[in-house]
């Protein structure tokens, strides 16, 4: 059986099959319903029921309390329903938001190479076209895994065939683990995408800065490949945070594209690089790149970060004492499964 929900203050209406999450049929049909964990523990996509039959599922009593339960609050993530709906979403209508839909594929390995001592390259050959913006990433079901992982996507959308993913080693985590030491090419997995909020804002104005850390890379890489591919003609700037040489991967693609494009400038910094003699470059974390470039001002830009929860962190507070706001900047946080499913945003703003 088959229901229909309708999803205010949009207006728009999807088809929900007979056990299947409001959050899936929504995705699957190119709806936006803020998400985060996607399994009922971060509150992040509570809606609110404002007719209609629905059961909460599995949803966390600490993200969806009692009192909230009786106010008729779900967690699309965890809810189906048992009748026609209609609910209410924290929904910002965002115009540069292309609302394509979530598919599954099945993906071959044909390469994997070794970026740095902790990332690995994987590139995947799809089973049909995935259309995405540059910025999303895909759910990867991995052999050994308890539900799926999440990784960015590193290709600009030209490429939609192929799915190239950066993925570092997490010790203890199995699905890192399996990729790093058992993943062999040839072998088939199956995955579900494009997901995410994470992509260039094109109508706003304003030049581009990209701040990334470790494996953080795979999104701006995305998005600034796209971008020079389209011939967009705002100055754009990419800081690369890692410890060491050892660990900064891919600096010779974006030195080359820094020499064949005017408009683009690369900074790398290294934070653990001292004693490192051969090393010419920037010598502290990525932040203070950016404030030592930018002079610490920054205003009339647009900032995307993308990297581990510290440099994400660090970024805002220089960004904002640099006079950006939080409408100018838009981030990425790189959680692992091991991190848990806790909502790590900003108490102070909405978006961050």
């Amino acid at each position: 059986m088959t229901y229909t929900v309708t999803v205010e203050p949009t207006g728009e209406q999807i088809e929900v099959e007979e056990g299947q999450t409001i959050l899936q049929a929504a995705l699957r049909q190119g709806v936006w319903i803020p998400f985060a964990c996607g399994h009922g523990l971060c509150a992040t996509c509570k809606v609110t029921v404002i007719d209609g039959d629905v059961d909460v599922g599995n949803a966390s009593p600490f993200a969806l309390m009692d009192s909230e339960r009786d106010d008729g609050m779900v967690l699309a993530c965890c809810a189906t329903v048992e009748s026609d709906v209609t609910i209410e979403a924290d929904i910002d209508v965002d115009d540069d938001f292309e609302g394509y839909a979530v598919e599954d594929f099945t993906a071959t390995v044909t390469k994997i190479v070794d970026l740095s001592p902790t990332i690995k390259g994987v590139h995947l050959s799809l089973d049909g076209a995935m259309t995405f913006q540059a910025g999303q990433y895909i759910n990867l079901l991995i052999p050994g895994c308890d539900g799926v992982r999440a990784f960015s996507i590193a290709n600009p959308p030209s490429n939609n065939q192929e799915i190239e993913l950066h993925i570092r080693h997490v010790q203890g985590g199995v699905g890192t683990s399996y990729i790093h030491e058992q993943l062999k090419v040839g072998e088939t997995l199956p995955l579900s995408g494009p997901y995410g909020q994470f992509f260039v804002r094109s109508s706003l104005p304003g030049d581009l800065i990209f701040i990334a850390g470790g494996s953080g890379l795979s999104s701006p890489q995305s998005m600034i490949l796209d971008l020079l591919e389209n011939g967009d003609q705002r100055q754009i700037t990419l800081l690369q945070g890692a410890r060491n040489q050892a660990e900064l991967y891919n600096a010779d693609l974006f030195t080359a594209l820094a020499e064949k494009h005017a408009n683009l400038t690369y900074i790398p910094a290294l934070n653990d690089a001292n004693e490192d003699e051969s090393w010419k470059g920037f010598k502290g974390f990525v932040h203070e790149a950016a404030k030592e470039h930018f002079d610490g001002r920054f205003a009339d830009h647009k900032a995307y970060l993308c990297g581990p929860p510290p440099m994400i962190d660090a970024a805002i507070s220089a960004l904002m004492q640099g006079r950006l706001f939080e409408k100018d900047i838009f981030m990425e946080k790189f959680i692992t499964a091991a991190d848990g499913a806790e909502d790590n945003r900003s108490a102070l703003f909405k978006k961050i």
